[in-house]
């Protein structure tokens, strides 16, 4: 598309975490206490981890186990998934973009994420960019999209949501093995703050509340944060590192009620 190549020009994703689903060394699939991992470096090689956020309501549940992604088709219906995917098709400048009914739902999404982030600030948003890709709501879109990847099976755009290398310090298959056990998860966002800026990165907590159901029926809550983090406009980043990603997460036990 001509009006798509002249906006090209110029512009040279705990596992649940993976403790979240209980990749431990016993396989017992509970979440972990607390887990804290910490993402890619900024261009500013003096860049430090971020401030310590506060706690802060949309939910998705989360089934796992299937062995091919869930299609967003069947996820939220046919007509829906296509209106999705016409917002994909309208702002992504890939020649082969994700946009297919087909795929999961959050493939979709994180590909029109991708494009509106890679975008902004040339010239009028773009329809379909919503919130403004720099925005703490957007921040907070980067765990609902990565629950709803897993609730998919999508393990792929899941990783990603940690950003280009996927989680520090784990494989791709151990990420995928942390939910062998996992019948299903529901997370809470909490209210959100206004994020922090340091050594030329912001950071944006997210306060969630975990519920976990593993496939023997046991029932667990965990109350927590993650800490999405996007480099701040400073010159030598890339395209990924200007866009939202997890840096890391923190997640405790706490009673469920019976």
């Amino acid at each position: 598309m001509r009006w798509r190549a002249a906006r090209i020009g110029g512009v040279v994703a705990v596992a649940l975490m993976t403790a979240a689903c209980g990749t431990r060394s016993d396989n017992d699939n509970a979440l972990a206490a607390t887990v804290t991992a910490s993402n890619d470096a900024a261009p500013d090689a003096s860049a430090q981890a971020g401030p310590a956020p506060a706690p802060s309501a949309a939910s998705t549940p989360i089934r796992t186990g299937s062995a091919r992604p869930r299609s967003c088709a069947a996820e939220i219906g046919q007509a829906a998934a296509k209106a999705r995917v016409a917002v994909c098709v309208n702002v992504s400048p890939a020649t082969h973009p994700p946009c297919n009914v087909a795929n999961s739902c959050a493939m979709i999404e994180d590909e029109i994420a991708r494009a509106c982030a890679l975008f902004d600030g040339q010239g009028a948003s773009m329809a379909g960019c919503e919130p403004a890709p720099k925005s703490m709501e957007a921040a907070a879109d980067v765990v609902r999209r990565y629950y709803a990847a897993i609730d998919a099976g999508d393990y792929d755009t899941a990783w990603s949501q940690w950003g280009e290398n996927g989680r520090p310090g784990q494989t791709r298959a151990a990420f995928q093995a942390g939910f062998a056990r996992t019948r299903s998860t529901h997370v809470t966002i909490g209210a959100l703050k206004p994020g922090e800026g340091a050594a030329g990165s912001i950071y944006q907590p997210v306060p969630v509340i975990v519920d976990a159901t593993l496939d023997n029926g046991t029932r667990q809550r965990f109350r927590g944060q993650y800490v999405v983090r996007r480099i701040n406009d400073v010159d030598g980043a890339t395209p990924a590192q200007l866009r939202w990603h997890l840096d890391s997460a923190q997640l405790t036990p706490v009673a469920v009620a019976r």
